[in-house]
């Protein structure tokens, strides 16, 4: 016989997993679809250099012959050929069988043109909305959606993590630690033990990798990911004084909105170039200066477009340590900012780290397997999860555990709303879910029994 404090703790246990399973219920039924095109779109992403090496093959490649003409006189046959258009960047290639490309902007739309840096032929014109990789980033960003798209996203990442961490509490084994529906599935039980472990043994070996592109790719969200920059300038990793030559501009506009630069660099303030009646130094020269300081090979040249605009060398490479953000003087060729991976604080070269990991870059094509590997297993998981409702669920319902309240246990009330306050669009979806199932769902019996609530 169990005593009444034994069997009160089993009650209250019996209770906490059913709230566990409730809100692993709700999240999974929410997300699964978005999680799916998060994982199918970002694993074809993940393998972008060479799917556009094959794509863009007569674009990208060329022979080295002889000597490369300088940046300045391919400049002149781009503006030749397109004497109507606004040449913003212009991109050197980053070895010798790499083409050059300048970036565009003509009757409002932005191209790219290839060039040969030997011979000074056009290997053509693309234009940058029709550049099929860039459209599965928009799809995997925001659903091309732009920013509500974002924000389901963003919505659909954190509510992963409640997924998490209800599921690795219902994993978690109460009595024994034991290997069998645990760590590897029981594939010789009944069919239904068996579609539990083929949805629970996975989901606990890809966790770690899951949990990891999610905490990851929230820096590039619209919401939490410009929150989180904000905090962590204010906090003090932002650009310390070494990166500026004399004084820190006080400035309104960010590099990010004239150039495409590394996360850590996004909001350093652009600097204006002293005029006082000079000639602009050629693109020669700034590309000379690139040289000289060691700029990374895959380097992206913007052009200045205003009189006291500057050029903008930014090099967001596949490796973190390899990123640089560099503002120069148009008239006298002066650096006047220069940051590094080296200048960055903690959290910038975590964030550096995690962002070239994500995208599979840092560690070549094994960092591109297994990131590949954790992007199946969410596929797998997702509709494994789906199909094991789905016989579950009964006929006239829609399945969903009876539990208690949130606030009637403590545990998972404290998980919540330290959940809510570091993800705050996850906190306000969390009231929102809890209210309708709370005062809609459980107040109405046609909806309640549909719910099961």
């Amino acid at each position: 016989m169990l005593s009444s404090k034994n069997r009160q703790q089993k009650q209250k246990q019996a209770s906490n997993y059913k709230l566990f399973w409730r809100w692993h219920f709700y999240a999974g039924l929410i997300i699964s679809p978005f999680l799916l095109i998060l994982a199918i779109t970002g694993s074809i992403y993940l393998f972008k250099p060479q799917i556009e090496q094959i794509i863009y093959q007569d674009y990208y490649e060329v022979t080295p012959e002889g000597d490369r003409i300088p940046p300045s006189q391919l400049m002149e046959k781009v503006k030749n050929e397109y004497p109507n258009a606004v040449i913003t960047a212009y991109r050197p290639g980053e070895d010798a069988t790499r083409s050059s490309e300048f970036h565009i902007t003509m009757d409002d739309q932005s191209s790219t043109i290839f060039i040969d840096p030997y011979s000074g032929k056009s290997l053509g014109k693309l234009n940058n909305e029709d550049r099929i990789m860039d459209k599965i980033e928009e799809f995997h960003g925001e659903l091309m959606a732009g920013t509500l798209g974002d924000r389901i996203v963003e919505l659909a990442a954190c509510w992963a993590i409640v997924l998490i961490v209800t599921g690795l509490y219902m994993w978690f084994p109460r009595n024994k630690l034991r290997i069998s529906g645990v760590l590897v599935p029981r594939l010789t039980s009944k069919k239904r033990i068996l579609r539990r472990d083929l949805h629970v043994v996975p989901a606990f070996w890809i966790t770690a990798g899951m949990l990891f592109l999610i905490l990851t790719g929230l820096p590039w969200s619209g919401f939490w990911g410009t929150n989180f920059q904000t905090v962590t300038t204010n906090l003090g990793n932002g650009y310390p004084p070494s990166v500026w030559v004399g004084n820190a501009p006080t400035s309104q506009i960010e590099t990010k909105d004239i150039a495409e630069v590394p996360w850590a660099a996004e909001t350093l303030d652009v600097p204006k170039s002293d005029i006082q009646g000079r000639v602009p130094v050629s693109i020669d020269d700034i590309v000379a200066i690139a040289d000289r300081e060691g700029v990374h090979s895959s380097y992206t040249l913007y052009l200045p477009q205003e009189n006291t605009g500057v050029y903008t060398l930014s090099a967001f490479p596949p490796k973190a340590q390899d990123e640089i953000t560099m503002h120069i003087d148009q008239y006298s060729g002066k650096v006047l900012a220069d940051y590094r991976y080296d200048n960055y604080g903690s959290i910038g070269k975590v964030v550096a780290w995690g962002i070239t990991l994500h995208k599979g870059t840092q560690f070549g094509f094994i960092n591109q397997l297994i990131s590949l590997f954790i992007c199946i297993g969410i596929v797998f998981v997702a509709l494994s999860g789906l199909y094991l409702w789905w016989k579950r669920k009964p006929d006239d319902g829609l399945g969903a555990p009876k539990a208690p309240p949130i606030y009637s246990m403590k545990l998972f009330f404290i998980l919540i709303i330290g959940l809510g306050l570091t993800f705050p669009l996850v906190g306000l979806s969390i009231i929102f879910v809890y209210l309708i199932d709370r005062f809609v769902i459980r107040k109405i019996s046609k909806l309640r029994n549909f719910f099961h609530a």
